[in-house]
């Protein structure tokens, strides 16, 4: 496993993201199949390990709290606070909230769940609009004084945004959506990190199990998977989309991976600056991922997949729109 440098901090060049352990995927879970594939990860080198704690209202950072007991070392434990449950349950299902007083009550909260003196990697999961950013980083700075966290980091933000919070407290990572069908940091956010020296963090890099080219119809989803009610996954752009990957599905047939693994190929190409995490809650596709690793690119392959997937071709929003009135702030 190689590694990639966020700011000051060394990960292991994929991630795991826990997310769909607990939620948005579908209601099966099966918590001895989550732990194993948290096993499994970390004996093959893949030890930074991604939660929040409002996947699944804090049962993720329980269940990822379980599984790293008594191998806390082994591993860079990155979380994230910004979202929670409204006072008023008239008022929408959840609410942005980066004041210093939450700030620090959620991080203890999340060390609890965890069962850890300490994270390696804190988030801020999405810029709440009604806080001067200056005040939310200050307040998680003072948390990395007190030691219980070492490097902090934000998700879903814009490059004015990572200026003003890095001139408060070095920014080691940025979390957001990259993919080959997420292509928007390339021009928003990323050249502003790297003038920065601040590592990204991609999640979603199969585009939510798209780029597999396992999905085949929205009728593949449970009741209540996330997926239904997100643009790209809906109506007519479902079927240009996977139009799109079906072009993905013939590259990596010719270079004798799956399609999985040339999409991480293609973003761990894009930089030792940069390190994907890839959500699965099974092993056998835990071992799919990271058998992209051992994927070399030639810059041939490089510019097909781009002329397979140029920036723009996408079919739809990443999210309803009171999911994207949060991202880009």
């Amino acid at each position: 496993m190689r590694e990639s440098k966020l700011g000051d901090l060394h990960v292991s060049c994929l991630g795991l993201g826990c997310m769909g352990m607990s939620q948005s995927y579908g209601v099966t879970t099966d918590e001895a199949e989550s732990i194993a594939t948290l096993h499994a990860a970390i004996d093959a080198g893949c030890t930074f390990i991604d939660t929040a704690d409002v996947y699944g209202d804090g049962a993720n950072e329980e269940l990822v709290g379980r599984a790293l007991a008594g191998r806390r070392d082994q591993v860079v434990l990155a979380t994230k606070f910004g979202f929670k449950k409204p006072a008023n349950p008239h008022d929408p299902p959840t609410v942005v909230d980066g004041s210093p007083e939450y700030a620090q009550q959620a991080l203890d909260a999340s060390l609890r769940r965890l069962g850890v003196d300490h994270v390696d990697l804190w988030y801020l999961h999405r810029r709440d609009p009604n806080i001067p950013i200056e005040e939310t980083v200050g307040a998680m700075a003072s948390m990395v004084e007190a030691g219980k966290v070492r490097y902090l980091g934000l998700s879903e933000v814009n490059g004015d945004t990572v200026r003003a919070a890095h001139a408060v407290h070095p920014i080691s990572a940025v979390q957001s959506e990259w993919s080959l069908w997420t292509r928007d940091p390339e021009t928003v956010v990323l050249p502003t990190l790297r003038e920065l020296g601040v590592g990204f963090v991609p999640f979603s890099p199969l585009g939510r199990g798209f780029l597999t080219g396992q999905l085949k119809s929205p009728d593949d989803f449970e009741p209540d998977d996330m997926r239904r009610g997100l643009p790209r996954f809906s109506g007519e752009n479902f079927q240009r989309n996977l139009d799109l990957v079906e072009k993905v599905r013939s590259l990596a047939a010719a270079k004798g991976v799956t399609p999985g693994q040339l999409a991480l190929a293609w973003l761990l190409a894009q930089g030792n600056d940069v390190a994907p995490i890839p959500g699965t809650k099974r092993r056998k596709y835990l071992t799919e991922n990271l058998g992209a690793v051992d994927v070399e690119l030639t810059t041939d392959e490089l510019a097909a997949l781009d002329e397979a997937f140029p920036p723009d071709a996408v079919s739809g929003q990443r999210y309803a729109q009171g999911g994207m009135d949060l991202v880009g702030k």
